[in-house]
């Protein structure tokens, strides 16, 4: 809290002015926050729809700059541990707030490659599914269900079980995801191969079969991994508000996490990738840029060009940088010869000259080229917001920890009421 504090003055309307003090906190970095907590005593409480402006807790763990395009992980920024570090080390880092040393290291990637694997009765759980289901609607169910398996992880008052817990969520996840996509295609689950890499083992499960070795390019591996760093944690977003909501219920972190899959699923939030795709499907051939460039300068007209400037991000987004590098190591890795990426590459070329998009800053965003790698890698639209997912799970459950680890209060917005006033209920027959 700082010596400053804001003064409300608010006219009732009937000659007379109430005046309150409301003190101000100032974060290490970042605007300062005014303390509107004591106005609910005094009969007033803030209109804030969608919260944007309101910050509803106090948190160590992410921070981002949108006007001057900076994310940092407990004061890190988001392009180096893309480019120096990796996906494990980055969820020590949100986890305990600091990096790790070679030992420690060490034992966190052993401890989550032990807990790759599900309980066997999980695997029929599966054939409750439709075949054509969405796998976010699979993740949704069997990470709920994991509380079901694991009764001794499931005490939030307990630091062991939240850390339990952690481990086999970070771990199970990109099994649970891999096993949501073989089910849709009929091909036989694969059982984790512990002596991959986190992302490579997860390329492994996508991919492989049992009747031959898995080859997995270091490159796709990287490519992968970088995926999963650039979505690990993005702050007090739609999800990861939605798993504080959660928690504070003192739900347990299983429902919790998958309270926060739920609420990814939406189209505007963990589904923008998803939107890049189909855009390119819908523009469908190179000839036909100029016209949907058009169409999306053209305010009158409803298409829009996805992938491009970010809500947050009023500059660029920093994490589009270190995903263009990734795109374009795949691309050169595979070769590939795809109208959809050729048309991907154009945009991005206008994006960067056009003076609509550079004065407008409609900078390529995080979501495009990721968008690009996984359609690169043969991965399903259906399936992008799974591998969104099983990255943000560690931002997610770092949020829910520090909650449950400092006091806190069941989340209860409020309202500005605008239905009826009391009215007395009138019988069938007088109606």
């Amino acid at each position: 809290m700082t010596d400053k504090k804001a003064t409300l003055t608010i006219d009732n309307g009937q000659g007379s002015v109430d005046t309150f003090d409301l003190p101000i906190h100032k974060g290490s970095v970042g605007p300062d926050v005014i303390d509107v907590g004591s106005l609910t005593a005094k009969g007033y409480f803030t209109f804030d729809p969608g919260f944007t402006s309101t910050a509803a807790c106090e948190s160590e763990i992410t921070y981002i700059d949108g006007e001057q395009g900076i994310l940092l992980h407990r004061g890190y920024p988001i392009e180096q541990l893309a480019e120096q570090s990796d996906y494990l080390e980055t969820c020590y880092l949100l986890l305990y707030g600091e990096l790790p040393n070679k030992a420690q290291k060490d034992e966190f990637v052993y401890t989550v490659q032990r807990h790759t694997m599900v309980h066997e009765q999980i695997r029929t759980f599966f054939n409750g599914f439709r075949r054509d289901a969405h796998p976010m609607a699979i993740m949704c169910g069997v990470v709920g269900a994991l509380s079901a398996f694991y009764h001794d992880s499931t005490d939030i008052s307990d630091e062991h079980h939240r850390k339990v817990a952690a481990f086999r969520l970070i771990a199970k996840m990109p099994t649970i995801a891999a096993m949501s996509y073989k089910f849709s295609t009929g091909q036989p689950f694969m059982y984790p191969d512990n002596s991959l890499s986190y992302s490579a083992n997860f390329l492994h499960m996508m991919f492989g079969n049992p009747c031959e070795p898995t080859v997995i390019s270091p490159t796709l591996a990287r490519a992968m991994d970088r995926i999963f760093t650039l979505h690990a944690d993005h702050e007090q977003n739609a999800s990861t508000s939605t798993v504080r909501l959660a928690g504070s219920s003192q739900a347990n972190p299983f429902a919790v996490i998958a309270a926060g899959i739920a609420a990814l699923w939406g189209p505007s939030h963990g589904g923008a990738n998803e939107a890049v795709v189909k855009m390119l499907e819908e523009i469908g051939d190179i000839s036909q840029i100029d016209k949907y460039v058009a169409k999306a300068k053209d305010k009158d007209d409803p298409f829009r060009l996805m992938g491009f400037g970010h809500r947050v991000y009023k500059n660029f987004d920093p994490r589009a940088k270190v995903m263009k590098q990734a795109a374009d190591e795949v691309l050169a890795e595979l070769g590939i010869q795809d109208e959809m990426l050729e048309i991907a590459k154009r945009l991005e070329e206008i994006a960067l000259q056009d003076e609509y998009f550079v004065e407008k800053k409609l900078y390529p965003n995080v979501d495009f080229y990721s968008g690009i790698i996984l359609k690169a890698l043969g991965i399903p639209t259906s399936m992008f917001t799974v591998i969104f997912a099983v990255g943000r799970t560690v931002g997610w459950i770092a949020h829910w920890n520090e909650m449950i680890s400092n006091p806190y209060r069941i989340g209860r917005p409020r309202q500005l009421y605008t239905g009826h006033t009391a009215r007395d209920f009138v019988p069938l027959d007088q109606r």
